[in-house]
Parts: C-alpha cells; structure tokens; sequence
C-alpha cells in the first residue's frame, strides 16, 4: 500500500487549487509562502511515497525564526497532583462534581449523598463544554457540560479494596441511584465580573439532566418496533441519556450530546439466534461495567432486550427551555458518538461531523436535507431529523468519498437484514461494514474550521492494528498513540461527497516515530488526541486521552498545534491536568478571552495493582482536603490583565 501524504507538509497550500469564491484564511497565509515552500512540500510528499516511509525534513535555515501563531510560555511536561497553566495565566476552578446548581441546594457531602441531592448538583467526569452567548456577550453566557460516566470507587468510601477492572462494584441501589443522577448533563448559567468567573444560583436556564430525564425518541428510526420496550410500547420515549462525551453547538442555539459507550451499562447476554444478537455483539454488549441492571430492568437484556436500541444516538437539547424535552435525532445514526461538531454547507444545509469511538470503526457526517434559517430559531427545530448519513472512506492517492447510507443503496436492502431507513440507522456500525469503509484507529472529536473549511479527524490509538491491516489512514501497527488526520471537501463544500485528505501528525516520541515538526520541543510533543476546538483565530488546539507516566512520562493535558506553513505540525505544551485524569472540553468564549477546560476522572489511579479509592486517591486535586475526594472539574482559563488567550 501506498503511504500517506507526509504529516510535515501540506498538499492544501497551493491557491489554485483552493480557489473558491471568497478568500479563506487559508489561502490568505498559502500565498504568504513562495512558491520554492510549496514545491518543497510537494517533493516531500513524492520522496516519502518512494521511500515507503514518512519523512521528516529538517527546517530550513529561516524556518526556525519564524514566529508561531501562538504567544505563550510553554509548560513543562509532567505529571503531578495539581494542575499546570502556561506563565501569564490564572486557571480558575469554575465548577466541581458536587457543587450546587440550584439556591436550595447543598454542598458536597460526600457521606450524605442521595439521587435527589445529585440531581441539584453538578454531575460528574465532565466531558464536552460548550459557551452560549447571552445577547452576545463573551462575560456572560450559559455553559452547557456533558457528565460522561462516574468512578464510584473515587465517589463513595469503603470500597477501596475493589476494582472496576474486575467487572462492576457491588454498589447499594442508594448508590445506584446516586450514579444515575450524575450522569447526563449541566445548564448553568455563568457571569464574568471583576475578571472572574462565577455561576449564576437562582437562574431560570439552570437545569440537569440525567439517566432518568424523560426524552422523545425522533427522526427515521423513531417507532420503529425495535425500539419499542413494554415500558414505551410506541418507541418514541426513553428515560435519560448516558455516557455523554463529546458533542457541538447549533446556529440555532441548542446544545449537541454524543452518547458513547453505552454498552457498558447493560448486564447479560443474549443467546445465539435472538432477533437481537448480532447488534448487540457489534455494538459490544456483554461486559458491563456497572451494576445498574441488578436494580433496573431496563438495563438487564434479558429482560429488555431492545432497550441499548434507545441508546447510541445525538441528543439535542435546547439550553434555553429548561421545560423542554431533549430529543435523540436518529437521523445521525447509532454509533458510539464521541462528537457532534458541525459547520454550515455552501447552500446553508448543516454538516454534522461524527466520529465512532471504536477501535476499527469509522469516520461519518450527516447533512441535513433543509436549510438553516438565521432569522427564525423555531424553523430549525426538526432541521436534524431529515437528511443523509455518510461515511467515509479513505483511499490511498490522498483522496476520499462520503458513502450514502440510504436504505436501497450499496447493498443496504432486506437481503443483508436492512428493511428499512430506520434499521440502516438502529445498526449503522453493520451499515458502514458493508458499504466498505476505511477502519480507522479510534475517531473521536472532529472539527471543522470554519476560516478554513479543513477539518481534523482526532484518531486516540488503536494497538490492535497489525501489520497486515495498516492501510494509509492508518499508517501505522500498534498504534499506540494515534494520529491526526486533515480533511479538505471538494470545493471546500462541506455538503460536497469527495474530499481530499493527509495525516497531519503521528502522535507521540519522535524517537517512537512521531511525525510533529522538528520545531517541536522535549514538552511539546503528546499521544493520544481525544477533543479538540478551533479559537476565533483559526487555531487549533488539542486535548489528550491515555498520557500517563507509564505511557508517556506526561500527563494529558491541552497542545497547540500549528497547522499551516512551514511550522505545521510544531506542538506547544500550554496546560497540564493533574495525576490521573484525563484532559476533555476545550472551547472558547467569542471573544477568545477565556478557555474553558474540562479536568475528568482526576485521582484514577495509573498503577493496575494499586487501584485508586475514596480513601487512597492519586491526589485530591481541587480541593485537596482529607475529607474530599477528587473532583472533576470545569478550569476557566484567562490572561492576567486580560487579552486574547495565547
């Protein structure tokens, strides 16, 4: 097979190819370098395809003057108990698992807790985080969080001889519930005064929702009899929403949530031969890591079946009602969804980016088949309800196609077990086997810039992959610390069904064959790219999932990564998260003054034979207080004095 393009340069840097109507940023810093730099890049990609390697090319001599596209002191990789914020910057805890939301609500206290308190109270492991502006302001907005899945181990005393790599804690159904209640998501509403950020108690928009707030099931897929239950005969509703981790904002004002892996909540098998067994093995159901089904039913296949079937899907929830119903839109298929980013197409139809947060699984976006209306909120209600789904495949001349995923076409008929829409989208990991897709190394967060029209595909790792199944988007074995991959659609139409494509970056050591720039310093290279966010500037900006000690010396924490030029692929090191936890979230107000962040999972530990507990965590990191457990944590990040971040 032939390699992919070489990560250091960029075969997007020529303007005539990327002539469009407008002037992109993009092309505006592609005309700033002569032609000698493009030709430079073109030679490189052309040694690298008959070397069948990647190569790195040293910098030329002028190279290494250049100033960077960001202004900041880089940090020290590491790991520690606390966390680390570039010079010139004060990272403020905004929010804490556990603090009230509501003016009745109580504090902490974490050997009083109870469902009903949680559910009054910001929930936990925080993943995605996005800013609403309040009449356009970038101090004062609502900040609408993701709650992914909870560590009961660091969360409730005396179970500090347990382990969840064993399978799930034997917790009290008391307990139980209060898990329930931190998962699903927060709406607060936050302020900026005095150059501080604080949360609004007594707000109106303030609400939470949990694994047990009643949603309508909408789109293609909705009544369909595999997702009906003797609880919700007619399959259009399902209480709650779990393992929210990545999503996206609309134009319209409402908030995107990827449920990811929610097979982890459902106990037991189905025998061969069940209706339902295939897709509950292609979705890897039968390992649960939490106990839930010993108490609720619905969790238990035995007894429901067809229930992980209302599971899987974008969740919509409008931030600004908070007596609205959230809505799973079944239109953007059932996948384990770690993003929901979108960007508007070139006619004003939105692009939904997705990615699959599986080893072997697969890259897709939908598009919507109706327009946004920019002057009317309640026109796009159901705008995500109707459209197509694609997914990608990625060939080795550095181009790719979107393939359709329409009942009746390649293949998706009854004849392979698709009798409708609806089943093409309840198992549309199955879908994209057969429509042959590129497998791909983990994808999860996918963004688009929108200055640029490029969009970055964050692939973790995937050590499964062997030698025979290395292709050119994946180029690698055992790849442990993942890779970026840079998408351009043709016509830079992001409703377009070609696009070209090359990797940006191999994550990790260079001296284990990462590709960053040789710009690149001791702190600035990373692995494991999980989330990621575009600032108003057009940069991007990286966070990781899987740095540890053992993996990389360092902990996860936040890069910047440029991406055009001859400094392409050169990392900087710019926030550092504490020992344990896992970097999620990045997002930026307009204004690009403040940087949220989101700290997950702190306290875990990175030692097998020595699990983390209540009693023994790896830090107790914020508040670093004997009776406190760690607790994930939303960080409000802002220069000293004020000014654009970095």
């Amino acid at each position: 097979m032939s390699p992919a393009p070489d990560a250091t340069t960029s075969g997007f840097n020529d303007p005539a190819a990327e002539a469009t109507p407008g002037t992109t940023l993009g092309e505006v810093i592609a005309r700033r370098f002569s032609r000698r730099d493009l030709m430079r890049g073109s030679m490189a990609v052309g040694l690298s395809a008959a070397l069948g390697a990647e190569v790195l090319l040293p910098p030329e001599a002028g190279a290494a003057g250049l100033a960077s596209s960001f202004d900041f002191s880089e940090i020290e990789a590491g790991s520690d108990e606390t966390h680390h914020v570039a010079e010139g910057y004060d990272a403020d805890i905004l929010l804490r698992w556990g603090d009230p939301l509501f003016p009745d609500a109580p504090a902490l206290d974490p050997a009083t807790q109870s469902a009903a308190t949680q559910a009054r109270q910001f929930g936990y492991n925080n993943d995605f985080v996005g800013y609403i502006p309040i009449e356009n302001s970038s101090a004062h907005g609502l900040l609408v969080v993701n709650h992914e899945y909870t560590n009961a181990e660091l969360m409730f005393p005396g179970l500090a001889t347990l382990s969840r790599k064993n399978g799930p804690l034997p917790l009290s159904p008391a307990q139980i519930a209060v898990e329930i209640a931190a998962h699903g998501g927060s709406v607060v509403e936050i302020r900026r005064e005095g150059g501080k950020w604080q949360p609004v108690l007594g707000s109106p928009y303030t609400r939470r929702i949990t694994a047990e707030t009643p949603m309508e099931i909408t789109g293609p897929a909705a009544g369909h009899p595999r997702l009906q239950t003797a609880e919700d005969p007619t399959g259009r509703l399902v209480r709650g929403t779990i393992n929210n981790c990545s999503g996206g904002l609309t134009p319209w004002g409402t908030w995107l949530s990827g449920e990811e892996n929610f097979h982890y909540y459902f106990q037991g098998k189905l025998p061969e031969g069940h209706p339902e067994a295939r897709n509950a093995k292609r979705y890897g159901l039968g390992a649960p890591q939490y106990s839930w089904g010993g108490v609720h039913e619905r969790f238990d296949l035995a007894r429901t079946p067809r229930e992980p079937n209302r599971f899987g899907w974008v969740v919509e929830i409008d931030p600004f009602d908070p007596g609205s119903v959230p809505k799973k839109r079944t239109a953007l298929g059932r996948v384990k969804h770690e993003g929901a980013a979108g960007i508007l197409a070139r006619d004003g139809r939105y692009v939904v980016y997705l990615g699959d947060d599986e080893r072997f699984d697969y890259v897709y976006k939908f598009v919507t088949a109706g327009r946004v209306d920019p002057g009317s909120r309640a026109a796009n209600r159901d705008l995500l309800d109707s459209g197509t789904l694609y997914v990608a495949r990625y060939d080795a001349d550095g181009t790719g196609t979107w393939l359709p995923l329409v009942h009746g076409q390649g293949g998706l008929d009854a004849a392979a077990g698709f009798e409708s829409q609806a089943e093409v989208l309840i198992e549309t990991r199955r879908a994209a086997d057969r429509l042959g897709a590129t497998r791909m190394d983990r994808p999860e967060d996918i963004e688009a810039n929108p200055l640029t029209n490029r969009v970055y595909v964050m692939l973790t790792n995937n050590g499964k992959r062997t030698a025979d199944q290395v292709d050119a988007a994946n180029p690698r074995p055992n790849n442990a610390f993942g890779h970026i991959v840079e998408m351009m659609p043709d016509d830079a139409d992001h409703a377009a069904t070609g696009f070209r494509w090359e990797v940006l970056v191999r994550c990790g050591s260079p001296a284990a064959g990462a590709t960053f720039s040789a710009e690149t310093s001791a702190n600035g290279w990373f692995g494991m790219p999980d989330n990621c966010t575009v600032d108003g500037r057009g940069r991007l900006w990286i966070a990781t999932d899987g740095n540890s000690r053992k993996a990389t010396g360092r902990a996860d924490g936040i890069w910047a990564l440029e991406t055009e030029g001859p400094r392409r692929g050169t990392a900087r090191h710019f926030f550092r998260v504490p020992v344990g936890a896992e970097m999620c979230g990045p997002c930026f107000t307009p204004d690009d003054q403040t940087f949220f962040v989101a700290v997950q999972h702190p306290g875990e530990s990175e030692d097998e034979a020595a699990p983390a507990s209540f009693e023994q965590p790896a830090t107790r990191w914020p508040d670093f207080q004997p009776n406190l457990p760690p607790r994930p944590s939303i960080v409000a990040v802002t220069r000293k004095g004020s000014g654009k971040i970095a």
